[in-house]
């Protein structure tokens, strides 16, 4: 049981019982690869946590047997594909695996890179996920059957014949997971077709156990519902005091709002809160430091529900991570020499880093316009450029063949490329001489970190001379 930790163990430990599950894999496209199967941490953050590996044999088979308590929803991203799988205690999981698609170098290189979702289909045909893969499938073919009768239209008449046909050809599937995720599923069809406001249907999260909470069809129509209401709010016509209580860290009022506004039980409203607070911080409505407050207020990190405890530990950590003034995580990694070295070696210097692709024709202008910043600069500035890891000659030879100053340093496994969460290349951070973030949306070095760090040296400057006055 070493793969659950953290939430997903104190999860699982509070029931009495566990059962095992057996997961087989065997397609020889697949030989010799390994698929990571996470879990979410929370509804609202994101953030996910390793769960199990399936690590096939050169002849694409693998067997991985784990013990849970219930049915725990997880994902594996693998080239193309996001597969979805509900584990079920008590069963053999033969997995059945789409055909081997890569990502293309164009995928690769694009931040916006969205996986292809599906959710994997079984041997067996009376298992739990079959029955949501043909459901997903049928959906599917009926929203887009009636699209423009839905959502141009919003024929309830074509609703209910969607309705009609799903429960006709799944209702007999007597599954409480299944059928709440078909209720959900249908309900997303329902308020988008006919615009509903998150009012008119928030009532139902009340109903949903806690089990369900981590489940994608919850989580999809719990940020349809929530996403940018705090903002929404204060910015309605009897907003003034959503924003007073926002600005001023009230977090009980707000929690009494949000349950009487959606018609939410206490826990509930709590977890709606939560994600209101969270989209609030980015908004740039509200005071960061009062939501910050908010989120790590007791009412939350003590809350006796520990979904919602973990679920404002995960935005606590998202939402004050590399923010002006906190520490930065030292970035200790070989460079192109196989020699080590560390950003947090103290030498009295600012710390310019550049996350940077050299497969990228942007990021090889911008590292070559590093000398010009080196030479402007070196008395105050050290730069450290951290590479993704592409092919080793093709990345000595640019190196070779152009100057670039600093420490080149080779993130061979992306660890500090998922730690500093890189979604682009290049991205850069300033920090201070003691290794503190000093601002935040540092830029490139061709869009203008000239200007921006002389500005942060000459405002330095200013403030230690008014110190000293």
């Amino acid at each position: 049981m070493r793969f659950f930790s953290g939430f997903f163990l104190a999860f699982l430990l509070s029931s009495a019982s566990f059962a095992s599950v057996t997961i087989q894999c065997d397609n020889k496209n697949y030989a010799g690869k390994k698929l990571d199967f996470y879990c979410f941490t929370d509804p609202i953050s994101s953030e996910s946590q390793f769960v199990f590996s399936l690590e096939t044999d050169q002849t694409g088979k693998s067997v991985k047997t784990i013990e849970l308590q219930s049915t725990q929803f997880v994902f594996c991203d693998f080239g193309i594909y996001r597969g979805m799988l509900l584990l079920e205690p008590d069963q053999k999981i033969i997995l059945k695996l789409p055909p081997v698609r890569e990502k293309s170098f164009a995928d690769q290189k694009n931040p916006y890179f969205e996986p292809v979702s599906f959710w994997f289909e079984t041997e067996n045909k009376q298992q739990l996920n079959n029955y949501l893969a043909n459901f997903t499938n049928r959906l599917n073919q009926l929203t887009e059957k009636y699209f423009d009768q839905l959502y141009f239209r919003q024929s309830k008449q074509a609703y209910d014949s969607l309705v009609f046909f799903i429960e006709k050809e799944f209702g007999s599937i007597k599954s409480e997971s299944f059928e709440l995720h078909e209720k959900l599923s249908l309900k997303m069809v329902e308020a988008e077709a006919f615009r509903q406001k998150p009012e008119d249907y928030s009532s139902l999260f009340s109903a949903i156990k806690q089990e369900y909470w981590l489940y994608p069809a919850f989580t999809a129509l719990f940020d349809k519902t929530f996403s940018g209401q705090l903002s929404f709010e204060a910015k309605s016509v009897k907003g003034d005091e959503v924003r007073k209580a926002a600005n001023q860290a009230n977090v009980s009022f707000l929690i009494q709002y949000t349950k009487t506004r959606y018609k939410l039980n206490e826990e509930m409203a709590q977890l709606a809160l939560l994600k209101m607070l969270h989209d609030g911080f980015y908004s740039g409505d509200f005071s960061k430091k009062s939501i910050v407050q908010m989120v790590k207020s007791e009412i939350f990190s003590k809350n006796k529900n520990n979904i919602i405890r973990e679920s404002a530990l995960r935005i606590s950590e998202k939402i004050t991570f590399l923010q002006p003034g906190s520490p930065a995580p030292a970035i200790c990694l070989n460079n192109l020499n196989g020699t080590k070295s560390c950003t947090s070696e103290n030498n009295g210097k600012y710390k310019y880093i550049i996350f940077a692709d050299t497969e990228m024709i942007v990021c090889r202008e911008h590292l070559k316009y590093l000398s010009a910043i080196q030479e402007k600069f070196a008395k105050n500035l050290e730069i450290y450029v951290v590479l993704r890891k592409t092919d080793p000659v093709q990345m000595k030879k640019f190196f070779t063949e152009t100057e670039v100053p600093g420490a080149k340093l080779v993130d061979e496994n992306g660890e500090f490329i998922n730690q500093y969460k890189i979604k682009s290349f290049p991205q850069c951070f300033l920090f201070d001489q003691n290794h503190k973030v000093k601002i935040t949306s540092v830029k490139a070095p061709l869009d203008g970190f000239e200007q921006q760090f002389a500005t942060v040296l000459r405002n330095d400057l200013i403030e230690k001379q008014r110190r000293q006055g």
